[in-house]
């Protein structure tokens, strides 16, 4: 039977609530906001859904690799192609986003070039094509708006999304290609894997760095065309990647990642949906946006390990752990040196030696027991002695390790002085130390 670790257990219990949250969320909004579920909310809430699950999984590389902005060059440079499918073939709107694609793709290609044949860096190649790709794209829509036909009309759509407009099988569309999309994904897994995390070893193995990453770009493209009707050229970027930030902060794992991923899209792209709802008046694909920038700053607050709320804790407690042991320390070798173990230390002296720490790590050890009160001075208790002198023992032998480690031939072992000895060398080693330490003594 295999055991799940605590991380493990976490993502999952993570998952968990989320999907708890998504099906409360339903009753919560027909009760409390009043939102009424007609044909057109359940399509577009589907179809946010879907998206932000393919574009979690997808955004996920861009994030691991370092290319955020790819997801924000690419989806800009869809705009000319809109246009110019436009001009091209009319209105139809599977050769509008074809056409979103093709100049997408052909982005992705110009920012290798660039990167191969100049020496300028990718963020600098990304830029280039943001900015030129999206104003060729505003200044076809300027002429294609000034143009007397009237099939024009709301072409203007595609930069900022139209999720009204969305239809079932627009959905389909979603799905079927996300899909496809996935089984490209897992019949390349461990390719894309290799790239991600080390570019250079798959080169030297013999993989085709160059064509998988391209082919890695060109599902990033397939994400972005997919999510232009719903978010639009501007802001698909924050529905790429967006998922994968804050799934990144929960885990270290690329298949738990992948997977949190596409539960935070799809959370934020039908919640965002059904919020959109509330009022005629709130666009839809900024409020997916928000609410997938929400899930971010969540996961940034309070994920285990790295989010900054259990940073700050785990600052205060080494802040408090530290104190205790330097007020130990002092209050041990004080009464040492003046004759014996039980002897009062002066709080006064305390405090000039370690200033607030000498206060702060008083009352952590008054709490355990350690130590107390004796007037204006502290006595160690017997279990403050036990520990004290343990912990002197301790630094005694990790000094001893550092000297004579090498002259006694033991095992190498990561130095932390914080930290009990015996947890690192096995029993003969810390024996062959103990008795160098004896024998220097006598």
């Amino acid at each position: 039977m295999v055991r799940m670790s605590a991380d493990d257990r976490r993502v999952w219990g993570l998952i968990g609530i989320i999907a708890l949250l998504a099906g409360l969320f339903v009753p919560f909004s027909q009760l409390v906001l009043g939102v009424e579920y007609s044909y057109t909310l359940r399509t577009v809430a589907l179809g946010g859904a879907l998206l932000g699950v393919v574009s979690g999984v997808l955004g996920c590389f861009a994030v691991l690799r370092r290319q955020s902005l790819l997801g924000d060059a690419l989806s800009h440079a869809a705009l000319p192609g809109v246009a110019i499918a436009f001009l091209l073939a009319g209105r139809e709107l599977s050769l509008l986003l074809i056409g979103a694609g093709v100049a997408s793709w052909l982005g992705v290609h110009f920012i290798q070039a660039v990167i191969r044949t100049t020496r300028l860096k990718q963020d600098a190649a990304m830029g280039i094509v943001l900015a030129a790709w999206f104003a060729a794209g505003i200044a076809l829509l300027a002429y294609i708006q000034a143009r007397p036909d009237a099939s024009q009309a709301g072409l203007d759509t595609f930069i900022f999304g139209q999720a009204a407009a969305i239809v079932t099988g627009d959905v389909q569309l979603i799905a079927g290609v996300g899909a496809v999309a996935f089984v490209v994904l897992g019949l390349f897994w461990k390719e894309f894997k290799l790239i991600t995390f080390d570019p250079e070893f798959a080169g030297a193995n013999g993989f085709r760095v160059n064509i998988l990453s391209m082919a890695l770009s060109t599902l990033i493209v397939v994400a972005i065309v997919l999510g232009l009707q719903l978010a639009g050229v501007i802001l698909m970027v924050g529905m790429l990647i967006a998922p994968g930030i804050a799934a990144r902060q929960w885990t270290n794992k690329l298949d738990q990642m992948i997977i949190l991923s596409a539960v935070f899209g799809a959370f934020a792209g039908g919640t965002g949906a059904v919020i959109s709802a509330v009022d005629t008046g709130i666009p839809t694909g900024p409020l997916i946006i928000v609410v997938a920038f929400l899930i971010v700053l969540g996961s940034i607050a309070f994920a285990p390990g790295r989010g900054l709320v259990w940073s700050r804790l785990r600052q205060l407690r080494d802040r408090r752990r530290f104190a205790a042991q330097t007020v130990l320390r002092d209050l041990y070798r004080y009464a040492l040196d003046h004759g014996s173990p039980t002897t009062p230390v002066p709080q006064a002296f305390l405090v000039g030696v370690s200033g607030a720490t000498a206060k702060l790590g008083l009352r952590q050890l008054a709490g355990r027991g350690l130590v107390q009160p004796q007037g204006e001075a502290w006595l160690l208790t017997a279990a403050g002695l036990d520990l004290a002198a343990a912990e002197a023992t301790n630094r005694r032998l990790w000094a001893a390790y550092r000297q004579y480690g090498a002259e006694l031939a033991l095992p190498l072992v990561p130095e932390d002085r914080q930290q009990d000895i015996r947890q690192f060398l096995p029993g003969e080693a810390l024996k062959k130390l103990e008795r160098k330490l004896e024998g220097v003594a006598a």
